[in-house]
């Protein structure tokens, strides 16, 4: 088989070229040329902007792919430039998405008032009805960040049948996110506690581990029966917060407490006005029923693997409110703990 990955150099990408130059397909990576990775160094690449994707319809059609997967559409102007470039030349399209585009993260998020989703969340879930969840946050960088167009185009393009994967909260390697880093910078500091919204500790969120999810993505990419489908790519259950913090702080070594406090009792950096009662927990069912999928690494190796990485590569720049720990000590101690 041949496959066209755009975007294969990030967070989980290059485990995905891996596991398919391993299978024996033949494998070409497209991107901006900003970043490189050992694992698809290997393999064929094109640098350009995905946006512009259509002027190197030649060299897509010289390569006559079966499959083009798009590990980065932000928005339905990306993936739009996907389909427009590869529709015609390769028989499917795979897109990775995210469990944010079903109605329950509008209501968790706050963006959406209504009532509670029931949980979990199938396939067939409603989406958001509000788009572009973090227009006005984040310093405007995900002001046009919305994965409901993306999918659209994807499974609507005449000339190629579409496939979503809508992942969880992925840990591991090579995180840009850094998920264990805000817990594990106080765990490795030896701080006596680690201070937690309380509406928070009950809270679900599916997870994957980063090598499980690029197992899952190769499948969908390979498979036939994959296509024109939506699948959720998370573990088959989903943790409670606390019960996520109590598994790193054992892989950790860290035998400190676990603090509920109230969200207006808390400093600002640790205080969030989301909705907890909303969980995000997804069923992974239908592709582990039509593909097979099932996870190769476990839980708790993946969150080893995820700490070891993270302890290794630590975020660049650190927020100095993360290692700050004046204002916790204070309410530790009104608190009398």
């Amino acid at each position: 088989m041949r496959a066209f990955v755009v975007g294969g150099t990030g967070f989980i990408g290059p485990a995905v070229v891996e596991r398919l130059v391993a299978a024996g397909h033949d494998v070409t990576v497209f991107h901006r040329g900003l970043s490189e990775d050992a694992a698809t160094l290997g393999v064929p690449h094109i640098h350009g902007e995905r946006r512009a994707l259509d002027l190197h319809r030649s060299e897509i059609e010289r390569l006559a792919p079966d499959v083009v997967l798009d590990m980065a559409a932000m928005n339905g102007a990306d993936a739009e430039a996907v389909v427009k470039a590869c529709a015609g030349i390769a028989r499917r399209a795979v897109m990775v998405s995210s469990v944010d585009v079903y109605r329950a993260y509008g209501r968790l998020h706050g963006s959406e008032p209504g009532p509670l989703e029931p949980v979990p969340l199938t396939e067939d879930a409603p989406l958001r009805e509000r788009l572009h969840p973090y227009r006005g946050e984040r310093g405007g960088r995900f002001d046009d960040y919305d994965k409901i167009p993306a999918e659209q185009a994807f499974m609507n393009a005449p000339g190629i049948i579409g496939t979503v994967l809508r992942l969880g909260a992925v840990y591991g390697e090579r995180d840009p996110q850094h998920r264990l880093f805000m817990e594990l910078v106080r765990m490795d500091a030896g701080r006596p506690a680690i201070l937690v919204q309380e509406d928070m500790l009950p809270w679900r969120w599916s997870r994957a581990y980063a090598g499980n999810v690029a197992n899952a993505i190769a499948l969908a990419v390979t498979d036939d029966r994959a296509a024109g489908r939506i699948y959720n790519v998370v573990e088959p259950d989903a943790m409670t917060h606390e019960a996520w913090l109590q598994a790193v702080a054992r892989i950790a070594g860290w035998r400190g407490a676990i603090v509920p406090v109230a969200r207006d009792l808390l400093p600002p950096h640790l205080a969030s006005n989301n909705e907890y009662a909303q969980h995000l927990d997804a069923d992974s069912g239908r592709i582990r029923r039509e593909l097979g999928f099932a996870e190769r690494v476990s839980r708790e190796d993946g969150i080893a693997r995820a700490v070891a990485w993270e302890r290794a590569h630590p975020p660049a720049h650190v927020s100095a409110r993360w290692t700050d720990f004046v204002a916790e000590d204070a309410l530790l101690a009104a608190l009398g703990s």
